[in-house]
């Protein structure tokens, strides 16, 4: 399932595709047909298209084993990407502009003007209602009791898990050194100030840019990008003269989340800040691809689907378990096609998508260590063709490189151009985006079997993942 992020395009993955949640975003150029070739586990270096995003070239071109990856297919944040058709990344950020630039003022004030227009309508009925009720006989007045007992909020509901996380999530405000951006979600990772987002949450603050981060109390701080990763789309920012309160959210095992656990997302949708709603999981391991805040890289994960209401601005979020530990990072929503109040943005139909919190984990803690992301690979390049047969790997590499790395993980397992793989451990691969994903939910070093198809024969083989540093 591919996404699109910010109005950028993506390689298509396997199934539907997902919209990024929460971010003013800048107009949606017009899809390219993507690529078929894609760099090693996703280093695949696209074009450049109109309006800043990258696009793989036709089929025929060469595979491009470098990073970064082609951007993906139509399909936007769930932070409010506007692209046509599909959904997006299901975090709040960078909200999309009525007709020019990523500004989020065109939108809210729709939004408001919709407001004040049902209240106005609300007002009047309610007007007339009681005036026909004064002038009847009798009255419809009905009090409410006073020895109706103390309601009681136990630990285990959502009233009761929302008390308790909600003042350990803040809502993001990045601003770029132009003055634009958009608005997010994080939560608390650790005492020391950490916290834990989308990177298209915070891309338009990288660079120079402005950071805050506002707790449900009201209390704001300042804070700075302490790592980003393109490819995961996980950011970690860190809160200038924290408090020493700080609560970090209890992480869970999303390995260990089935479909039909109850959920629970928190975030911003289009700016309202500590909104909390509810849903189930739907689905496990669904593959997502989308394009990052800045429309020039591809993000690739292997998702948490729920029904849970996500919109834009719930990007980066947390999404819950029913005791209240964290399972995923919303981060995408899957969309008909535009929304109302004429910006183009979708909202929310019931399919959002978070990363899941063991890979996110993985991740925050190594921006924490080292400020730049660590990929898993298998050293092979890819075609990103819209496919249901499985993942090819390509005959040449991108700029002259050899499509399988020598001395890498798939050259010492034998692996050739043609190939088609088809299996990773007991997960079925059916494009290139799907293996990409598949493989990031590991880490380097780890042993995973691939199932592959040469010649009309299945064969088997054991592959030691690599590893490589940063997104370029």
């Amino acid at each position: 399932m591919s996404t699109e992020n910010e109005g950028t395009a993506v390689p298509p993955a396997p199934s539907a595709p997902p919209v990024p949640v929460d971010a003013p975003a800048a107009p949606a150029p017009q899809a390219q047909a993507h690529q078929g070739p894609y760099g090693q586990d996703a280093q695949g270096q696209a074009p450049q298209g109109q309006g800043g995003a990258g696009h793989p070239g036709p089929s025929s071109s060469a595979p491009d084993p470098s990073w970064p990856p082609p951007p993906p297919p139509t399909s936007p944040y769930g932070d409010g990407g506007s692209g046509p058709g599909s959904g997006g990344w299901g975090s709040s950020y960078q909200q999309p502009a009525p007709s020019s630039g990523r500004r989020r003022g065109g939108l809210v004030a729709a939004i408001l003007a919709a407001a004040l227009l049902a209240g106005g309508l609300g007002g009047g009925l309610g007007y007339v209602l009681a005036k026909n009720n004064d002038e009847s006989t009798g009255s419809t007045t009905v009090s409410a009791s006073a020895s109706g007992g103390d309601v009681k909020r136990d630990p285990g509901t959502t009233a009761g898990v929302a008390a308790k996380a909600l003042p350990s999530t803040v809502t993001i405000q990045a601003e770029s050194t132009s003055g634009e951006g958009g608005t997010g979600t994080g939560f608390v990772f650790d005492k020391q100030g950490h916290i834990v987002t989308n990177n298209h949450v915070v891309a338009d603050a990288v660079d120079g840019g402005k950071l805050t981060a506002t707790f449900p109390s009201g209390k704001k701080y300042a804070a700075e990008v302490v790592g980003h990763a393109q490819g995961y789309d996980v950011a970690v920012i860190k809160l200038k003269d924290a408090p020493s309160d700080l609560k970090p959210l209890t992480l869970g095992d999303s390995d260990k989340v089935a479909v039909g656990d109850a959920t629970i997302a928190i975030g911003a949708p289009f700016g309202l800040s500590d909104t909390v709603t509810t849903g189930i999981i739907s689905a496990k391991n669904r593959p997502v691809a989308s394009s990052d805040g800045s429309g020039s890289q591809a993000s690739y994960m292997s998702a948490l689907q729920t029904d849970a209401s996500i919109n834009p601005g719930n990007s980066g979020g947390p999404l819950l378990d029913a005791q209240g530990n964290v399972i995923g990072i919303n981060s995408a929503i899957q969309s008909t096609g535009n929304g109302g109040f004429g910006t183009g943005q979708s909202g929310s139909i019931g399919l959002g998508f978070a990363i899941p919190i063991n890979q996110a984990k993985y991740v925050a803690q190594e921006l924490i260590k080292n400020g730049k992301p660590v990929y898993a690979k298998i050293g092979a390049s890819v075609s990103l063709d819209d496919s249901s047969d499985g993942a090819q790997i390509t005959d040449q590499g991108a700029g002259g490189a050899a499509p399988v790395e020598p001395g890498g993980p798939a050259a010492k397992a034998g692996l050739k151009p043609g190939d088609v793989i088809i299996k990773l451990d007991d997960r079925v691969i059916d494009s290139g985006p799907t293996l990409i994903g598949e493989i990031w939910t590991h880490q380097p070093g780890d042993k995973v079997t691939i199932t592959y198809e040469r010649g009309g024969k299945q064969h088997t083989v054991d592959v030691t993942l690599g590893s490589r540093v940063g997104d370029n």
